[in-house]
């Protein structure tokens, strides 16, 4: 009994405490738009004088109203709303109360003169909300809060976002249009929209967004709708929607169904006109009325109506009409949330004499709860309070309406009211998980419309491709994507008769052609852009050469391109379909969009061909392939630490999991030096012995594969060379094993000097034709050192490891990769270097994996290594480190190997794949299978491969990889990891030995194995 006093009495302090803040009278300010000269502040000096008494409050507060799971409300979890709602009712006056129906337009342009009437609306006629149009968000968030500050009850802020902030707001994200997302089949993406459209909204103080649109848009003439609408399928319109309002209404922002009773099926634009829906009851129920139906089914808070007309049941707009909104919405339908006109400064509503204040009083008595953009709100008001006076309507009936928008203010949080925070707000609107799910949810929209020829995904290989781009820019991001995916010439420009006549002088039937229409437009009365002339160019071209059809727009316009044999549709023309276009075209991700609309008579809505991921995806989601994207986090940490105790400069790391990957981070600098570049996607590092699995070893899987070598035969068998030395009888599996008796290493550099310098038989400071060997810079060798150093290699002596038996035991040596790197020239009669250029790196599509990187890239994109005073003198960059491969010209089976790790991700996915990537196959399933799991008797090796070893104690290998996993490490500081069982490729890149090899720390803090740590942590599946 003294706990329920004690409450009613801070209870009754802390409604006068709350009626004096709400009643202080002052005058706000705000900063010239053009000057940026503060005008007033006395604003300021209010907002401390309140925060004084707000904190006087607020003990008063927690006693009057504790938290839910106190013992006082744990009975009854509406108390606290109830008596927020009742306390905050119980302070308006009859005026102020009606105030709470009207929602005011404000726009952020229009200058202080427009604010001051707003402002006026607000502390003047108390009303309940306003809605957004076009500003950016600095200046919103600004007018937010000087309007909220105005505001005796906080303001229900609402704006038109049904493609997120940016459909009001300029430097804001926009996500896809309704009808790109009625392509997707995964309709989790729209929910998961719908919660970061909502955190967008929330964080910049918006509680309402008129999202999402519910219309079925079966008419194709529709001149407002259109692609603002799922399409024409029933079914899809409803799942689609109840996505996005629950992904909106789960992150407690207001979801709005619009425009009741259905906007879809319509000649006319409200906007100007009074658009009729002449069809009857049944056909309304079964089509229109039914995403409504099953929206409020499933819980939505708020229904805009149209201005339309639906003579079946009332030759009114149905704003204004009972029948509509009372009868058929609340009452048939069962709808007890907010029902919100559509804006009533349209014309589709003003009809008949306008008379002030008049289509307000209509609009409410048929039975709306907020009047959206009211033209004179005070006349409205006047008018509602005349009708209460004179009993037209019941001030009961008026309190309840009055409560229910109090409720959607309290739900939405306004009973713990913020300001907005302007620090951070663009980087918060863009948020790195924001352009993940935008990007998702292109990709997963493209529609494959028509393939005749089954051509993609596309395989780059033996193709010639032109890419043409009309209405677009040189350099544009779509013809960007397609360059990693092949050569390609390209072609941009607008479509006139000599654009085109230009294009089809340069193509032939040898060429596939890619063309992309941009620019298109969504109106049916302007062709959706498309222009006889362009149709025509179409049609030539497609006669002359293999053509792929791109369309960036409205899926409508692909009547006029019927006769086209591969059609692709991405829907809008901005980077992120781009993007997903040319990843579905190559085969890095799988076509999965349906058409969202029928075509005239060419295709159907829901047609849209399924293909299959061939490649490894750039920028993928982590959560969608069972990562916890926070864990990853804990890498930078690790890092960032391995650099300031100078375990290598910097480095990159690649994570790839089902075909996308998922973390691509590059860190530090090329060296230590101060001027030194920061390590970019495109840096370039030397592999060391990673060269030994990522070109030796492919080559020799290559030809075993193609049954040209025998791993059970000899090594004689294929190098005559070697008759009658003590390698004429080794396996060539015993040499992938490394248990042939090879020694490990052998400083063949230290014959080729003398004390003082280099022997100059060997080598030169100047090239020549003579010496053209390129060593390091300034150091030139004769092309017969090659024959020396093989030579050498041929009498090179045996390991003295053996066991009881008599056979050699495991030793770790870079001879027997040089002993295949000749095996590999003689059986294919050609260079090592250039066979796994031609047979793997260019039709991969990895441009920095190679040798001798110097002669395709600047060196300043190649990561320095040793600075080597005992051999070559100075420092090495864009040579390669190792000094038995420097000398052999910088290509060796064993070293010299140089790439970016994400392109180096590329050729491991291959290997993940089981030998097959991007529509092409490299290698067999079972060759894979057989060098990556046939491991050696004498050691926890395979076929070329290192693994695991059997106890998990590795320095550079996590203990929770899979045993099927295999990979390689280098000498220089670098990893690739391949793991079947998780789907999974890790690759790390550093230049280590930069500036002393001698530098061992990588290896002794566990770098790589600590971060190989933290990626299988995050793994949830």
């Amino acid at each position: 009994m003294f706990k329920r006093v004690i409450y009613c009495i801070c209870t009754i302090l802390w409604f006068l405490g709350v009626l004096s803040i709400a009643t202080d009278g002052f005058s706000t300010g705000f900063f010239d738009q053009d000057r940026g000269r503060k005008k007033r502040h006395t604003v300021k000096k209010h907002r401390k004088y309140k925060a004084r008494k707000i904190a006087i409050l607020a003990p008063i507060a927690r006693m009057a109203f504790p938290p839910l799971s106190s013992p006082l409300f744990s009975q009854n979890s509406l108390l606290e709303e109830n008596q927020w709602v009742d306390s905050v009712f119980a302070t308006l006056s009859d005026e102020q109360k009606i105030g709470q129906f009207f929602m005011v337009a404000v726009h952020p342009n229009n200058g202080e003169g427009h604010f001051r009437k707003v402002e006026s609306l607000v502390s003047n006629n108390g009303v309940g909300g306003i809605i957004f149009f076009k500003g950016e968000p600095h200046l919103q968030a600004q007018i937010n809060n000087r309007l909220q500050s105005t505001a005796r009850i906080p303001l229900l802020v609402s704006i038109d976002g049904e493609w997120g902030l940016a459909m009001r707001m300029n430097y804001t994200m926009a996500f896809p249009k309704q009808i790109t997302l009625g392509a997707i089949q995964d309709n989790g993406l729209i929910y998961r929209m719908g919660q970061e459209i909502a955190r967008q909204c929330k964080r910049l103080g918006v509680h309402l967004n008129f999202a999402p649109v519910v219309d079925i848009n079966s008419n194709p003439n529709n001149p407002i709708i259109g692609h603002r609408s799922f399409g024409e399928l029933r079914e899809n319109v409803a799942a689609k929607s109840s996505a996005y309002m629950r992904g909106m209404q789960d992150q407690q922002l207001l979801a709005c169904a619009k425009h009741f009773p259905g906007h879809g099926d319509t000649h006319g634009d409200s906007h100007h006109t009074l658009p009729q829906l002449a069809y009857n009851a049944d056909r309304l129920h079964d089509v229109e009325l039914y995403p409504f139906q099953r929206l409020i089914d499933d819980s939505i808070k708020s229904v805009i109506v149209g201005h339309l007309q639906v003579p079946i049941y009332d030759w009114k707009p149905a704003t204004l009409s009972p029948t509509i909104v009372t009868n058929l919405l609340k009452n048939e339908m069962g709808f007890k949330g907010l029902v919100i006109t559509d804006a009533l400064n349209m014309r589709g509503v003003r009809t008949g004499a306008y008379v002030p204040g008049g289509i307000d009083l209509q609009a409410f008595l048929a039975g709306n709860d907020i009047l959206l953009y009211s033209e004179n709100i005070p006349e409205g008001i006047k008018k509602i309070k005349e009708a209460v006076t004179n009993g037209t309507i019941s001030q009961a009936e008026v309190d309840a309406r009055v409560k229910k928008i109090l409720r959607a203010k309290y739900w939405v949080g306004l009973h713990k009211f913020k300001y907005v925070e302007t620090e951070n707000l663009y980087q918060d609107l863009h948020s790195p998980e924001a352009i993940l799910v935008r990007q998702e949810l292109f990709n997963n929209a493209v529609t494959l419309v028509k393939d005749t020829q089954n051509q993609i995904p596309l395989s780059n290989i033996d193709r010639k491709f032109v890419s043409v781009g009309i209405d677009i820019g040189h350099d544009n991001t779509f013809q960007q994507a397609l360059n990693r995916f092949g050569t390609f010439q390209h072609f941009t420009g607008k479509p006139t008769e000599a654009f085109f006549n230009e294009v089809l002088r340069n193509v032939d039937s040898t060429k596939t052609v890619i063309l992309g229409i941009h620019d298109l437009r969504n109106s049916p009365y302007a062709r959706y852009g498309i222009s006889v002339g362009l149709q025509e160019f179409v049609k030539k071209l497609e006669k002359k050469t293999n053509v792929i059809l791109c369309v960036f727009g409205n899926p409508y316009s692909l009547k006029y391109f019927a006769e086209s044999s591969a059609v692709v549709c991405g829907y809008e023309d901005v980077e992120a379909a781009h993007k997903a276009v040319a990843n579905v075209l190559f085969g890095t991700l799988p076509a999965r969009g349906k058409l969202p609309v029928s075509v005239e008579g060419l295709y159907k809505a829901g047609d849209g061909i399924m293909t299959n991921q061939t490649g490894l995806l750039f920028n993928g989601n982590p959560e969608s392939v069972g990562f916890n994207a926070v864990g990853f986090a804990d890498i930078d940490p690790i890092v960032k630490s391995a650099i300031e105790q100078k375990a290598f400069p910097g480095c990159q790391i690649v994570v790839a999991r089902k075909g996308q990957i998922v973390y691509n981070k590059n860190f530090g600098n090329l060296s230590y030096e101060a001027n030194s570049a920061a390590v970019d996607t495109k840096t370039i590092y030397d592999l060391a012995s990673v060269t030994k699995v990522s070109a030796t070893l492919q080559a020799i899987m290559y030809l075993y594969d193609r049954k040209q070598i025998n791993l059970n035969e000899t090594i004689g068998t294929y190098l005559p060379e070697l008759k009658g030395t003590n390698k004429e009888n080794m396996l060539i599996k015993d040499i992938l094993w490394h248990q042939a008796g090879l020694v490990a290493y052998i400083p063949f550099w230290e014959r080729t000097r003398v004390p003082l310098g280099w022997k100059t038989e060997y080598y030169s400071q100047q090239a020549s034709t003579e010496y053209s060997l390129l060593v390091a810079d300034g150091m030139y060798a004769k092309p017969a050192i090659r024959d020396s150093v093989w030579q050498w290699v041929i009498k090179s002596p045996l390991s003295q490891k053996k066991s009881k038996e008599g056979q050699f035991g495991f030793v770790y040596s870079d001879l027997g990769l040089i002993m295949l790197h000749h095996l590999v020239e003689k059986v294919t009669a050609q260079p090592l270097d250039v066979f796994v250029k031609n047979t793997f790196y260019k039709p991969l599509g990895i441009a920095t994996t190679g040798f001798n990187p110097l002669q395709s890239f600047p060196k300043n994109q190649i990561a320095p290594t040793e600075q080597d005073m005992a051999f070559r003198g100075k420092l090495l960059q864009g040579t390669v480190q190792d000094q038995t491969a420097a000398m052999l010209g910088g290509v060796s089976g064993h070293a010299g190997l140089f790439s970016s790790a994400s392109d180096l991700a590329v050729l491991m996915q291959m290997n993940l794949l089981k030998g097959t990537y991007a529509g092409k196959k490299y290698l067999e399933e079972s060759t894979i299978q057989y060098f990556s799991q046939t491991k050696s008797p004498r050691s926890h090796r395979t076929l070329g491969w290192d693994k695991l070893p059997s106890d998990g104690d590795s320095n550079y290998i996590s203990s929770m990889v899979s045993p099927a996993s295999y990979g390689h490490s280098g000498y220089t500081g670098t990893l690739v990891w391949v793991d079947p069982v998780k789907e999974l490729v890790f690759v790390f890149l550093s230049n280590r030995v930069h500036p002393s090899a001698n530098n061992t720390k990588i290896n002794t803090l566990k770098i790589r194995r600590k971060i190989m740590d933290v990626v299988y942590k995050s793994l949830k599946s």
